[in-house]
């Protein structure tokens, strides 16, 4: 077996000389596309018929009617699960999967460990198929995305193709899991923020439209959703679609604002068991009262695109009411108040999944009941199914800040093409409207805090790139505070550079020695045993952390008009300078290597 293993691995150093001799990198890339396409597809076929198995497996023991207790387990015994396999088997963090894709490429490494082409997977279907409440688009994208990135480096492609290769996983993952290439090349695009090029475009439209091939092959032609344009746009109808997407813009806001509070209460909870019993209970109390809440929540949006608003009480409290218009407002007010809650408890109590599908259920939510209360008071008539898809794009564009996206996937997730318009106003809309509070994505604004995303500003992104610790500067000679003027005359005709910073036992930067300041006397000899260097040195500017952005560098340079800037650790120890010439060489070698295609 060993030799054969060897055997294998020499075949392939052959293949691999061979190739970089007959087939440009540029080329191969194409052909590696349709690879990872292929693989996305079946990823994506393996998740969702593992969540089918296990949702069918469970809900054979539901009853239709009232409360069914079950509700109280399930969702439980899926996290729990989940939680262990991560523990025991993977061992790692694989929660925010898209954020993580995120940080590949705006840090140009484009590495995403191996265990992430198959971990999320299994991780988000006990999850999902148990009851949790998120979504598997994340999971299966950051295995997308995961398989980009390792057959890159096997074939061991360039950084600027590892990213190239990893954004193609993303793509071919959304396509493959939607049945949308459009909206897969778009998610990359805008939501991954990587920049389009026909260097680039190509490479993920193989890698979406492959995808949704196979994807198709493995499945059916089906929609993931079916609708039918029963009447063309009405013109007095649009300004009923602003008003939506406004409406999509604050609960897009409430959404990412709720999550985030909802994560950072989570993240306080230190043990792992308690999180489990916490995020547990509140997941189960939740579903077992609103059980819309149960899982992805595709069930419910089917129903609401049929019409049949009343099927969403089955084994609720709210059974009995279903003709009721009040306590159905009540009933699909409850579902969008607590979706966040119950997707969040999936997550922080150890559960794998994202916040595709639950954007998409809530913006199915919306959109319904605004059509469906403007009806029953006839103040217009509005088709409420279309509100329901309008409203899916309208949360989607506002929680991912990805307006094209939203009308992409929608379109393509129903057949709702002719809804083009429609879908476009409110994604629109409701994009604006929250970009006015909020000036990040959910998935972004992780990354934005530490100054580590990756925008489509060349600038900025470059600025991002450029690290602190690659651009200081350690050969300034050093000063004591007790040192001679004639000592330091000594070291200055060996130094090229004009500063010296002074540094005491511990070396702790205590001041400095420039030469602008000590010009007057350094010639006059009689005065070098006379001053000390303690009495010469003057305090700098300012000073940055060796784990500053660079942004924070460039803006210290901006208040102080420095050169040189000292850089300390975060035990206040001297490292060394920075300065802005070396900054502005390293900035114009990345704008080559940015601007290079």
């Amino acid at each position: 077996m060993k030799e054969l293993f060897i055997k294998l691995e020499d075949t392939f150093i052959k293949f691999l000389r061979w190739r970089e001799n007959h087939i440009s990198e540029k080329h191969f890339v194409i052909f590696l596309s349709l690879i990872v396409g292929f693989f996305c597809a079946l990823a994506a076929h393996i998740l969702k018929y593992l969540i089918n198995v296990l949702h069918l497996l469970v809900k054979s023991h539901f009853e239709e009617g009232n409360l069914n207790y079950l509700y109280l387990a399930t969702p439980i015994i899926g996290v729990l699960l989940a939680s262990l396999y991560v523990k025991y088997f993977v061992k790692d963090d694989i929660s925010h999967g898209v954020t993580k894709i995120m940080f590949a490429i705006s840090q140009r490494k484009a590495r995403i460990k191996r265990h992430n082409m198959w971990s999320s997977i299994i991780a988000s279907s006990l999850t999902i198929g148990f009851g949790g409440s998120v979504g598997a688009e994340a999971p299966i994208v950051l295995t997308g995305s995961a398989i980009g990135s390792n057959l890159g480096h096997l074939f061991r492609m360039e950084q600027k193709n590892l990213m190239l290769l990893v954004g193609c996983g993303a793509a071919g993952a959304v396509a493959g899991i939607f049945k949308a290439p459009i909206a897969g090349v778009v998610f990359t695009l805008e939501v991954l923020m990587l920049d389009l090029t026909m260097a680039s475009i190509v490479p993920l439209l193989i890698s979406a439209s492959t995808a949704c091939v196979f994807t198709y092959f493995f499945s059916n032609s089906d929609y993931l959703f079916s609708f039918t344009l029963n009447e063309p746009l009405k013109m007095e109808t649009i300004p009923y679609y602003v008003v939506l997407g406004i409406l999509c813009g604050f609960v897009s806001l409430y959404f990412t604002r709720g999550m985030n509070k909802l994560e950072s209460f989570f993240g306080s909870i230190k043990s792992p068991t308690n999180k489990l019993i916490v995020g547990g209970l509140i997941l189960s109390v939740l579903i077992f009262f609103i059980p819309p809440l149960y899982g992805e929540g595709y069930d419910t949006i089917i129903y609401l695109l049929d019409g049949n608003v009343e099927a969403i009480t089955q084994n609720s409290v709210f059974y009995n009411f279903r003709g009721n218009f009040a306590m159905m407002s009540l009933f699909m007010f409850l579902i969008l108040f607590f979706k966040i809650f119950a997707s969040a408890a999936t997550n922080g109590s150890g559960g794998t999944g994202g916040i595709f599908a639950p954007s998409l259920f809530m913006g199915c939510i919306t959109g319904y009941f605004m059509a469906f209360f403007l009806n029953y008071f006839h103040i217009v008539d509005l088709t409420e199914k279309d509100f329901a898809l309008a409203g899916m794009a309208g949360l989607m564009a506002g929680v991912m800040h990805a307006p094209l996206t939203g009308t992409f996937l929608i379109a393509e997730l129903t057949g709702g093409y002719g809804m083009f318009l429609s879908l476009m106003i409110t994604s629109t809309i409701s994009y604006i409207t929250i970009l006015a509070f909020e000036p990040h994505s959910l998935y972004a604004m992780r990354l934005a805090k530490k100054g580590e995303l990756l925008t489509h500003n060349t600038d900025k992104n470059i600025l991002t790139l450029l690290k602190t610790e690659n651009v200081i500067e350690t050969d300034l000679q050093t000063l004591r505070p007790n040192m001679y003027l004639g000592d330091v005359i000594k070291l200055i005709a060996q130094s090229n550079r004009n500063i010296f910073p002074v540094l005491d036992s511990r070396k702790r930067m205590v001041g400095l020695i420039s030469l602008d300041e000590i010009r007057n006397i350094m010639f006059r000899p009689e005065l070098y045993k006379r001053f000390r260097v303690s009495e010469l040195m003057i305090s700098p500017p300012a000073f940055v952390s060796l784990n500053d952005s660079m942004e924070k560098v460039m803006y210290q340079f901006e208040k102080t008009k420095a050169w040189n800037l000292p850089v300390f650790d975060e035990n206040n120890k001297y490292v060394g300078y920075v300065s802005k010439s070396k900054i502005f060489n390293s900035y114009r070698e990345l704008l080559v290597k940015f601007s290079d295609e």
